[in-house]
């Protein structure tokens, strides 16, 4: 068994902490004022993305930059790459969250947005929030190829063979038996493709990459992506709504299949810790200086919320 590395530690916290509030100010600074006309889909917009959630995106789009020397020169890009990212997680949960998809009335320990609001400004507001990430990735200072490959790798991640994709697949599962191999494609678009284009549009904020390095990450985020639906899943079955910010149980009420409800929760527990082990073993060659990354493997398969 991979032993943790320290995601508990006072040095690993206080760099969560720093870059969660420097994605809070970003996300502030590059969403519209909340008072700018149209004012109720911009407030919306801004109940949508701030003010919640792990960021575990943004984190590894930092830890990845970090990486691959993506620092105080290439700040301003990463901060971006990192709220692109955001955004879209954000408008995903939206849109997850309505009537005609997974219907869910809590997200984050807060009113969705589509009860807080109605149902066409959630839709518009996932609309503005994918329109927005990709205006935010593609303006500022940086070289433009390398801007441009990082806009189609995030809109690749998002579309119909990334998110949407997944999403899809899930939404046509309800009530089906699904062998694990199905389950697991599924969720490596569905919520695979957006944290491995985390990690790589952190890594391309340093430098371009070699076959090699693409190939590390790659496996890297392969693990982590379905470590963390693994991990959800048994959360689903295991925690309460007020410790989850969301409605507990969801998953077995609709008849969805679930890494728990094909292998029960011991086997989900240890299928998370095996792709805990193989996601250290991915970074492994390139030393301390993929610590961060390494940590956020350990948090995101030891976390309980």
């Amino acid at each position: 068994m991979t032993q943790a590395i320290g995601f508990e530690d006072s040095g690993f916290k206080d760099w969560m902490a720093a870059v969660q509030s420097t994605m809070e100010q970003a996300l502030a600074a590059y969403l519209p004022a909340g008072d700018e006309a149209p004012a109720r889909l911009h407030e919306a917009m801004r109940y949508a993305a701030l003010d919640g959630g792990k960021r575990v995106r943004p984190l590894l789009v930092f830890a990845a930059a970090e990486l691959f020397g993506g620092g105080e020169a290439q700040e301003e890009l990463v901060r971006r790459a990192a709220a692109a990212v955001e955004m879209i997680h954000a408008y995903s949960l939206v849109h997850d969250d309505m009537p005609c998809m997974d219907d869910d009335e809590l997200r984050r320990g807060k009113p969705t947005v589509h009860v807080k609001y109605d149902e066409a400004t959630a839709l518009l507001v996932g609309d503005a929030l994918q329109a927005q990430a990709f205006t935010v990735l593609s303006e500022g200072a940086g070289d433009a190829q390398r801007k441009l490959d990082m806009v189609r790798l995030l809109a690749r991640a998002s579309g119909s063979v990334g998110m949407c994709g997944g999403q899809a697949i899930d939404l046509a599962s309800v009530g089906l038996n699904l062998s694990l191999a199905e389950l697991e494609q599924m969720h490596r678009l569905k919520t695979g493709a957006l944290l491995r284009a985390s990690v790589l549009l952190g890594a391309l904020c340093g430098k371009s990459l070699d076959e090699a390095e693409t190939a590390a990450l790659n496996e890297y985020a392969s693990a982590i992506g379905l470590a963390f639906q693994v991990v959800d899943d048994v959360l689903d079955a295991t925690a309460d709504s007020a410790t989850l910010g969301k409605t507990a149980g969801k998953d077995a009420a609709d008849n969805k299949p679930t890494y728990v409800s094909i292998l029960g929760l011991d086997a989900s527990r240890a299928l998370a810790e095996r792709l805990r082990g193989d996601a250290h073993r991915a970074v492994a060659p390139f030393g301390e200086k993929a610590q961060r990354l390494a940590q956020l493997a350990d948090l995101i398969v030891q976390r309980n919320a």
